[in-house]
């Protein structure tokens, strides 16, 4: 993975990574988990559509400027084949875990997957995209991940399931935002897998005492 950083503003808050979806400055893996997000939560396209009025207000009050071959640029854009003949999305299967969103940034549903596991209790499925790392992971009801720090910025979305960290509960839709102020140690609640969409910029760094960290990784 690339040395790069998600945004160049910190994002701390669903507000702030709501204002960078907006803005056009998320890498495309954080794109479509926030696209992914506002599916399984769309009561939340409130707040991004008061942003993105707030943003074309702003466009608004800017001053014009001349474009450069105007018409050219025009008649390259009306002719562009991929607006005139732009293939529909994919209809999302009925019963369907993933979000469209994240079935088109990965190209499969949950049950093709090809899982890696790294852990007992604990599969991932890896790959590297526009500098960030991009994870699917599966964790076994109950397990515990060990306790664990950040070198970047780590977004993570829920899709099946639920975890607990010292912060609260995260599930269905739920995205957790995490860097280098954040320690924690997300444990998956007892009744079922938790199942989630991870974009990270950083590795991890393990913390936590010596025992509990042996005991979090034989799981």
């Amino acid at each position: 993975m690339t040395e790069t950083h998600m945004v160049h503003e910190q994002i701390d808050t669903i507000d702030a990574l709501m204002a960078q979806y907006v803005a056009g400055s998320l890498p495309e893996p954080a794109r479509a988990l926030v696209q992914a997000h506002l599916e399984m939560r769309p009561d939340n396209r409130s707040l991004v559509n008061s942003l993105e009025l707030l943003a074309g207000e702003a466009l608004e009050n800017l001053a014009e400027a001349a474009i450069a071959d105007r018409d050219r640029r025009l008649a390259a854009i009306f002719s562009s084949a991929s607006l005139l003949s732009a293939p529909r999305a994919p209809s999302r299967p009925r019963n369907a875990l993933f979000p469209q969103a994240l079935r088109d940034l990965v190209g499969f549903e949950v049950e093709d997957v090809p899982w890696r596991k790294r852990l007992p209790g604990f599969k991932e499925y890896c790959l590297d995209m526009d500098g960030c790392e991009v994870n699917l992971m599966w964790i076994r009801a109950g397990r515990a991940l060990p306790a664990h720090t950040h070198k970047g910025m780590e977004l993570i979305l829920i899709l099946d399931g639920a975890f607990n960290d010292e912060r609260g509960r995260f599930g269905p839709g739920d995205i957790s935002i995490a860097d280098e102020t954040v320690d924690h140690r997300p444990v998956a609640e007892k009744d079922r897998p938790c199942i989630a969409f991870a974009v990270s910029d950083g590795p991890v760094r393990l913390t936590g005492s010596f025992r509990q960290m042996i005991g979090d990784l034989i799981g």
